[in-house]
């Protein structure tokens, strides 16, 4: 006589995980699934039965609902191919209290039953699920009580100053769970702040670290894949200029304390590159205010020799930059022939004049000849290549590292009704050429 009976679909699903390095179930995925399976064939006469579609996940945290294997599980379930899900304990499914309550509101609405073999219940009857909620608040519980000893922990070994992990800075390696000086990488942290100082902008930084062939840290992730190796940006360099780990301090949340690991730059070089970075962001937050940023401040002089000064007018929401020659703001715009001059305009006009010097063949071979009677060594393709740099960067620096460069480079913009006229300061331009041609030989020295 055949049974009427429909067979119970079954399927086993196992976890075995670790947090934070600390393993909190000792039984492994083989003995889950051994200890599942016995259980559904003691069914066999409820007719129960066993699926082959294996649901595992090794190495997941239970705090998590981005398992494979229980994502399959789920898949399975709203395809209304499992009728009954085994577990080896009830912390196996879930350890979050609200995750669980999902899952098992979903195994309600496609009428599938949850069994724990260990703890001996089923969610069919009301005693179950009452067990089942008890059973995964201690759960919950021990995985917080358990992140919170973790996270002690942590904090007490960054207060000691140990090295607890996380992306390694360049400059270092680890080794023993210690940070050790890389040589190379650490001559490349002293050359940005010492090039950060000398040169007081992180675009033309950007510029000539990544013109040199120097790249950001490559780093090896715990999956294998490889990170890093891309070109400098200003966010990258800032971080660096700001990260006290190269002062050998170890940062836990906004505190950092003394490091076990070697510092690579000394508190003096620290203190110069902050105080320039002070200064910008004084400037910036100024010019924020005002929003009248005027990069030719203290070159600009009208027909009669006297200084122009920049000002600006508010028409509604908007802010209208002009320079105004000292003759007009005293004695009135009509005693004066150029008066009032529109700001962008006319740093446009010198912004273009500039870079155009910069390409000029007979400029750069006048700026090379006076840079020969500094450094005899200097090749005319150098002064060619460190005049490109500064024109390729120029529309990408920030209005204080533009007025900075100008006043390098500018004796006097004299403003006249028949044009522009520029003075240049030739002694300027030849010391931040050969700044630029030192920091590329370093680079091909470093390399060699």
């Amino acid at each position: 006589m055949t049974s009427d009976k429909k067979p119970i679909r079954c399927v086993v699903y196992t976890r075995k995980s670790s947090e934070e390095g600390l393993e909190q179930e000792f039984n492994s995925l083989d003995a889950q699934r051994e200890a599942g399976e016995a259980y559904i064939h003691s069914q066999k006469h409820e007719g129960w039965m066993l699926l082959p579609n294996r649901y595992d996940d090794g190495g997941i945290s239970g705090g998590t609902m981005d398992r494979p294997g229980l994502q399959q599980l789920l898949a399975d379930v709203k395809a209304n191919r499992v009728d009954v899900v085994v577990v080896y304990k009830v912390d196996r499914l879930s350890r979050s209290l609200g995750d669980f309550a999902q899952i098992i509101d979903l195994f309600d609405k496609h009428s599938v039953s949850f069994v724990s073999v260990t703890q001996q219940f089923s969610t069919t009857s009301s005693m179950g699920r009452l067990t089942l909620n008890i059973l995964l608040s201690f759960a919950q519980f021990e995985r917080e009580v358990t992140g919170e000893r973790i996270r002690d922990k942590i904090a007490l070994s960054k207060k000691k100053g140990m090295w607890m992990g996380g992306y390694v800075p360049l400059g270092y390696d680890v080794a023993s769970r210690k940070l050790i000086p890389n040589e190379a990488e650490t001559e490349l942290v002293r050359r940005i702040f010492n090039r950060f100082i000398r040169l007081g902008s992180t675009t033309l930084l950007c510029k000539e670290l990544n013109d040199d062939g120097f790249r950001t840290k490559r780093r090896r992730g715990r999956d294998g894949r490889v990170s890093g190796g891309y070109p400098f940006n200003k966010t990258t360099l800032y971080k660096i200029l700001n990260n006290r780990i190269y002062l050998g301090e170890i940062r836990h949340k906004d505190k950092w304390y003394p490091g076990e690991h070697q510092a690579i730059i000394d508190q003096d070089l620290w203190d110069k590159a902050h105080g320039i970075m002070a200064k910008d962001k004084t400037q910036r937050a100024a010019d924020g205010r005002r929003q009248t940023a005027a990069p030719l401040k203290g070159l600009l002089y009208g027909p009669d020799g006297k200084a122009m000064t920049p000002t600006h007018t508010k028409r509604g929401d908007k802010r209208y930059r002009y320079y105004v020659t000292h003759t007009a703001n005293k004695r009135g715009h009509e005693e004066c022939p150029i008066r009032m001059v529109r700001a962008g305009d006319l740093e446009g006009i010198v912004f273009d004049q500039i870079k155009t010097v910069f390409r000029n063949p007979a400029m750069i071979v006048s700026t090379w000849k006076v840079a020969t009677t500094m450094d005899d060594s200097i090749t005319e393709e150098e002064v060619r290549e460190g005049l490109q740099s500064i024109e390729a960067v120029w529309d990408h620096l920030y209005h204080k590292e533009q007025a900075r460069l100008l006043q390098l480079f500018i004796e006097k913009i004299r403003v006249e009704p028949e044009g522009v006229h520029i003075d240049m300061r030739t002694n300027g331009i030849n010391s931040l050429v050969l700044d630029l041609k030192a920091a590329a030989r370093e680079t091909k020295e470093m390399s060699a």
